[in-house]
């Protein structure tokens, strides 16, 4: 397979976050027949989004390319570029958080797939990169936040005094084994038309997954087990292409609707999914 080039890499990224975003109907999130539990958002928020964060992606692409220091320097390097990203978002959506979870994890993986490609041409290996990438990240951002007063604490630095929960800084220390143990082989194994088999893939990563926006939501952790139950009934109805794992899903949007969930950490780790499958030509 042909090395991607950094261009060719911030495509396929902005191409995962507008097919993740395409897939409905998703409980707990926005698609394009739903804002769901988001009132403030729709499809075209996360469209504008999507395009405002491209170069940001690029620039991850460009710098893992030309790496060639320490791997925690390259991530270090890259989270100056996150903030403005951010802020070029906010600045597009009008101060709505729409992607700040996948700035984040997306350019860690775009940066992580072209540092490999040039080091060593094997996708297998870009979990191990990331891991190098992301070496003691948790330990020294939480280490940082008992310094900080609780006024300046975000949502996941409460979600870790609080509970203990390392969320997304943890999973991405340890290589999102979500993406690679669960993600990609479910999206692999799924059935049907594309937006069921990436339905199914939500499922699965939901049914697995410690989604702290989903506890951030309910204000306590107690919700996971009933949510991750949610997600398994639909598999074991028969997933998204069957209509007993459609009649599951529908109920599991109302429920999710009534009871104002969101699934954002999952959807993350689902664009993270496409990612992956995209770069490695498996849809």
């Amino acid at each position: 397979m042909p090395q991607l080039t950094p261009e060719s890499l911030a495509n396929i990224a902005t191409r995962a976050l507008l097919y993740e975003v395409s897939v409905n109907p998703k409980p707990g999130l926005v698609d394009p027949v739903s804002s769901g539990p988001h009132p403030d958002m729709s499809v075209f928020t996360f469209i504008d989004s999507s395009l405002s964060i491209q170069p940001y992606l690029l620039i991850c692409a460009k710098t893992g390319e030309s790496w060639t220091a320490a791997l925690p320097e390259l991530f270090q390097t890259l989270r100056p570029a996150g903030v403005k990203a951010e802020q070029a978002m906010f600045a597009t959506t009008n101060g709505v958080n729409t992607h700040k979870g996948a700035i984040f994890s997306l350019g860690i993986m775009v940066a992580a797939v072209a540092y490999q490609q040039v080091h060593r041409h094997d996708y297998s290996v870009v979990r191990s990169v990331i891991q190098a990438m992301l070496d003691g990240l948790t330990k020294h951002d939480f280490v940082e936040t008992r310094q900080k007063s609780e006024g300046e604490w975000t949502v996941g630095e409460h979600l870790y005094v609080d509970y203990g929960l390392t969320g997304v800084r943890g999973e991405a220390e340890a290589g999102y084994p979500v993406v690679f143990e669960t993600g990609l082989p479910a999206l692999h194994a799924a059935s049907g038309t594309l937006n069921e088999r990436l339905l199914d893939t939500l499922m699965a990563i939901a049914a697995g997954f410690a989604d702290t926006n989903l506890i951030h939501r309910a204000q306590s952790p107690a919700i996971l087990p009933w949510a991750q139950a949610q997600a398994q009934d639909v598999l074991d109805a028969g997933g998204c292409w069957t209509p007993t794992g459609q009649a599951a899903l529908t109920q599991m949007n109302q429920a999710f609707l009534t009871k104002h969930l969101s699934l954002g950490g999952s959807a993350d780790m689902l664009i993270l999914t496409i990612f992956m499958a995209l770069v490695k030509g498996d849809i």
